[in-house]
């Protein structure tokens, strides 16, 4: 059903869309537009670079908009291909889901190819750009329901090539920490579907919240080029957190359901320790108050092991169930199984 308007094996610089049909009660000929280029010059790897998988996610958009109008033909080495925005109505809406079909991008994979345009551009990214590419980069944060600190990040896959890809991949952006993440939240998700089809998939946490600070822009863009000359497009110098003069990445994993806090009532979330703090297991790291009883105690949230604390609550306002606080445990990732 998606027609691409240019040819992705094309040598050079181009720019085009994905067409996704649909209709709605003004149009029975309606197209979702999704901007889509390529910068191909000769042999050497396939790299496919994402961002905007849920719409209110900003940092990465913006990066791989920066770097669409930056890249040029004779810099690169092999083919990048570049969307800057996969959930373009939800980007439109500053919202996590899809207001055209209600869709969460990111837990429609493999998709349907002739289902509502979520599901039918997850069909296309799993059949069409996925086979095309050797690696799979999907910028992320926390939304603006929860604030992470700044990191890139992957899963656990199966120790081997692809895992010490992987890891190599994702030390290059260069942040803080290096998480190691669990899906607590169901399937479907783009990373596990690039996996499975052996892919070098680098995503990342940049942030969260609706203020995006200067810090994590200059750390999104930077991080992807960086990326980028790790993977053997680019023939600029590799920068390391050694020759800037940084203290080695610290991996972090939380695999475990329980390293994953959650509300147990509605409330006014207090965030307590600091973000990236190191917490003992049973300290407080929020508490939720109750506006129609300020009389009572508000409910602590507690930290379930020691660990670092890598993402909090970011609204105030706080439903049963949503997750508060995530604290992930400091691990060499090369002794794991």
């Amino acid at each position: 059903m998606i027609r691409c308007t240019i040819d992705l094996s094309a040598s050079g610089r181009n720019l085009g869309h994905l067409y996704i049909p649909y209709s709605y009660n003004l149009a029975g000929w309606a197209n979702l537009m999704v901007p889509i280029a390529v910068v191909n010059n000769g042999p050497g790897p396939t790299t496919l670079v994402m961002a905007g998988n849920h719409g209110d996610e900003y940092p990465g958009q913006v990066a791989v908009m920066r770097l669409l109008r930056e890249l040029r033909a004779e810099q690169v080495k092999g083919r990048v291909i570049l969307i800057p925005t996969l959930s373009m109505p939800a980007a439109k809406a500053a919202t996590r889901l899809s207001p055209l079909d209600g869709k969460n991008f990111n837990r429609t994979f493999p998709g349907v190819a002739e289902g509502t345009p979520s599901e039918a551009l997850a069909h296309y990214l799993t059949t069409v750009l996925f086979p095309l590419a050797d690696n799979v980069i999907d910028i992320h944060t926390g939304g603006r329901g929860v604030d992470f600190y700044p990191c890139a990040h992957m899963h656990l896959v199966p120790a081997g090539p692809q895992r010490q890809a992987m890891l190599a991949a994702t030390e290059a952006w260069n942040t803080d920490f290096c998480f190691l993440y669990a899906d607590i939240a169901g399937t479907g998700l783009l990373p596990v579907e690039a996996e499975s089809q052996g892919k070098v998939v680098i995503t990342t946490e940049m942030g969260g919240s609706e203020n995006v600070t200067a810090h994590v822009h200059a750390l999104t863009q930077k991080g992807l080029r960086n990326v980028l000359v790790q993977l053997g497009h680019l023939t600029e110098p590799m920068v390391t957190r050694a020759s800037k003069g940084q203290a080695p990445t610290r991996w972090v994993q939380a695999l475990a359901w329980e390293n994953y806090r959650f509300a147990p009532e509605s409330g006014i979330y207090e965030n307590i320790a600091p973000l990236g703090d190191e917490v003992t297991q049973g300290q407080t790291v929020g508490a939720i108050h109750f506006l129609e009883r300020p009389d009572r105690d508000p409910i602590l949230v507690t930290a379930h092991s020691a660990g670092i604390l890598i993402a909090t609550r970011a609204p105030s306002l706080v439903a049963q169930g949503d997750c508060v606080a995530v604290i992930a445990q400091e691990v060499d990732p090369r002794k794991l199984p």
